[in-house]
């Protein structure tokens, strides 16, 4: 009798895939209009991005959920160039995204 062989992974692919998973997570946030926004960008064009603006997404979803909120919904911008500009490319996808969800935020 054969026995399937499990196909190990190896050290990189899981470690990028341990990141992803983290990034999922801390990409979900305790407001729908933030998931609306981050779940889909994170999903659809983080694998795109520069790892400069890699960096930026990481340190964006590190900040607390009010200054995310007033940010994607352009109330304010945030003072500094880098997340100014991930922002911008969050609120630039989310308007010109072919899925529609999140017009009219």
């Amino acid at each position: 009798m054969r026995y399937p062989v499990e196909q190990q992974s190896s050290p990189v692919a899981s470690s990028a895939e341990a990141e992803r998973k983290r990034l999922h997570w801390h990409s979900r946030r305790g407001m729908w209009e933030l998931d609306l926004l981050l779940l889909p960008f994170l999903e659809h064009r983080y694998d795109d991005l520069s790892e400069d603006d890699k960096a930026a997404y990481r340190a964006l979803i590190t900040e607390e959920d009010q200054d995310l909120f007033v940010w994607l919904m352009r109330r304010e911008w945030p003072e500094e160039p880098v997340k100014r500009r991930i922002v911008q490319m969050i609120v630039d996808y989310a308007e010109n995204s072919s899925n529609g969800h999140n017009r009219g935020l």
